[in-house]
């Protein structure tokens, strides 16, 4: 049910979501802080056995939604949890106007998580912005949307041309490219992933694709290339 990835950080695999006829895998992270609370990444659909498997790691603190996409299960998880915070982009929080947000991600961690998890705000995209985080113990990149892969055969038909054209499948995984051509202000993006850059990884998370657990970052190197 949870995997562990390394130091205080763990895996969850959830139901598929379909969008637009396409079929997506989904993935969700848990990192225990310090002080033995949870920080959940992009929470997936909850059953009784994930919960308890949760639970069994600590208390949830922070039900966390990196983008304006990844965001179908908070509701589920905050009855399941009702004492834990809810935090995602502003964009979000504009759009999910049901949910109560404690706190909006931005382009600096809160004290809260501090530390801990770093992260960067990638703005300038016309389809979401993304928070993208930086688990310092683990040495873990945490993207959500903007990197994705898709193995052989996943998708078939039309669908199989369209995604390789999309540059979801391949030899790794890369940026989609209509979220390349989404970004209306590069800049602004190019400073938020030379920050990305910096961080000393030794591993990459997505939600859509297999981790990439050796030459982190001269695989985020060569996947953001053409951003700069």
């Amino acid at each position: 049910m949870l995997a562990p990835i390394g130091e205080e950080i763990w895996t969850a695999e959830g139901p598929e979501v379909e969008v637009a006829g396409f079929h997506y895998p989904l993935r969700m992270a848990v990192i225990r802080l310090g002080s033995g609370g949870l920080f959940i990444w992009s929470p997936v659909a909850l059953d009784e056995g994930l919960r308890e498997a949760v639970a069994a790691l600590g208390t949830v603190r922070f039900l966390v939604a990196p983008n304006s996409l990844h965001h179908l299960y908070l509701a589920e998880w905050q009855s399941a949890f009702p004492e834990a915070e809810i935090w995602g982009p502003a964009r979000l929080a504009a759009k999910r106007k049901d949910l109560t947000f404690d706190g909006i991600l931005e382009d600096a961690p809160p004290a809260t998580w501090e530390g801990e998890i770093d992260q960067v705000l990638v703005t300038g995209n016309l389809i979401t912005d993304e928070a993208v985080f930086f688990h310092e113990k683990s040495g873990t990149v945490i993207f959500t949307d903007l990197l994705q892969h898709f193995p052989p055969g996943w998708f078939s038909g039309w669908r199989a041309l369209i995604a390789k054209l999309d540059l979801m499948t391949g030899d790794e995984p890369h940026v989609p490219r209509k979220f390349r051509r989404a970004f209306i202000r590069r800049r602004a993006a190019r400073e938020a992933l030379r920050r990305v850059l910096a961080w000393p990884a030794s591993q990459v998370l997505m939600a859509h694709g297999a981790p990439v657990r050796t030459g982190a970052r001269a695989f985020l190197e060569r996947a953001f290339r053409w951003l700069f």
